[in-house]
């Protein structure tokens, strides 16, 4: 997908509205129209970059440096338990649209969302080679 497809680059262009949260020069904040509780709100680089992988170190770093202040006004504002801030890279990862965004989740105790955790363990072995295929490809 290019930019010129993409439903949140013509937000950030102003062509589609959003309720803005924050904006400056990387980065554009604003609440999700679809959301999993009051309050869900998304950060995006105003750039056009899929994955995290895909985008800069300093677009990254400035979408980094608003997380915990946006997540803070977010979780003041709806009064929740605690919220999640999650990045899906990816279709089988979960992401809908082909634009990097970060999302700030408001939680509340019985909410249905993200109810555990799949997690698996390493057979003998395993977790030291997965440490040092993950290191030759830093």
């Amino acid at each position: 997908m290019n930019s010129n497809e993409c439903i949140f680059c013509k937000i950030v262009a102003g062509e589609i509205p959003a309720a803005c949260i924050y904006e400056d020069d990387a980065v554009f904040a604003f609440l999700d129209i679809g959301p999993v509780n009051k309050g869900h709100a998304l950060i995006i680089p105003k750039m056009h970059y899929e994955k995290a992988d895909q985008c800069p170190a300093p677009v990254l770093s400035s979408i980094g440096a608003q997380i915990g202040r946006i997540a803070k006004a977010v979780a003041s504002a709806s009064d929740c338990e605690g919220y999640n801030v999650l990045c899906n890279n990816g279709r089988v990862a979960g992401q809908v649209v082909d634009h990097l965004h970060f999302h700030i989740i408001p939680r509340f105790a019985g909410d249905g969302c993200l109810q555990g955790w799949p997690a698996k363990t390493y057979a003998d072995g395993e977790m030291d080679e997965m440490l040092e295929a993950i290191q030759k490809n830093l």
